[in-house]
């Protein structure tokens, strides 16, 4: 099977400083596939590597078969990629609807006419009650974004991130900030998301990880140490010394 997306020799240096180094990785189509290590380990620099955020100084990234690493941001998302930050980045006046018909009027190019014309933008509406539905949103539809409890402010930012389309989503710690349970209903609403989206995340919890991954790379001094599917993680030794301990897996 091809590779949804997938890295060669990828690397970013500032500098003397080297935040990733020759990192090849393939993500196939539907995978949910996590990244993880500690902290300082090129985790976000390499998501940022694939959305265009930074350009890379070496090695390519590549879409399907097509090799986007010049493409800037926007391109890449009418191309089908997009992702969410560790800080979420929301419309705190509008509503919850409101907000994700914005983000689909802009994937259709019309979003400078959105408000005035919002009664007429019936499909959008629809699209965005469909998609508010698939993310357990629906009750908070005509709620402003800013009264939303925190682990739905997150859900709302993936939501908006949907309405673009994607076929790649990149979640960049999307239970940062979020209480253990509410962040365990976050990843299993992220779990249940389509498969013809393939989902590449960034996550410090271990027991989220290991939950709802089905594929996971480790990342150490940006570089990867292994890769492979949960169990062979939790049993490599190097993992444990580098970033899990052995303490949590006795």
């Amino acid at each position: 099977m091809s590779a949804a997306l997938r890295t060669v020799g990828l690397s970013k240096r500032w500098g003397a400083f080297s935040a990733n180094t020759d990192v090849s990785l393939s993500f196939l189509p539907g995978a949910r596939h996590a990244l993880i290590g500690p902290n300082g380990a090129g985790k976000t620099t390499f998501i940022n590597l694939l959305t265009g955020v930074f350009p890379p100084t070496a090695g390519e990234v590549f879409l399907g078969e097509q090799n986007i690493t010049s493409l800037p941001q926007h391109e890449r998302v009418k191309r089908g990629m997009t992702r969410t930050f560790q800080i979420n980045t929301l419309f705190p006046g509008l509503t919850v609807l409101e907000s994700v018909v914005l983000a689909i009027c802009e994937r259709q190019g019309r979003a400078a006419d959105w408000r005035k014309t919002v009664a007429a933008q019936r499909e959008a509406i629809d699209e965005g009650c469909a998609l508010l539905e698939t993310l357990q949103l629906s009750a908070e539809r005509n709620e402003l974004t800013h009264d939303l409890a925190y682990g739905k402010q997150r859900l709302l930012e993936i939501a908006l991130a949907l309405a673009t389309r994607p076929r790649i989503l990149l979640l960049d710690e999307p239970a940062a900030g979020i209480p253990s349970g509410e962040s365990a209903e976050l990843f299993g609403v992220i779990a249940g998301l389509p498969r013809e989206v393939t989902i590449v995340f960034i996550e410090h919890d271990m027991d989220l990880v290991f939950r709802f991954a089905e594929r996971i790379t480790v990342l150490v001094g940006g570089k990867v140490l292994t890769e492979g599917p949960p169990g062979e993680i939790a049993a490599d030794p190097r993992v444990k010394e580098v970033y899990l301990g052995e303490a949590q897996h006795e």
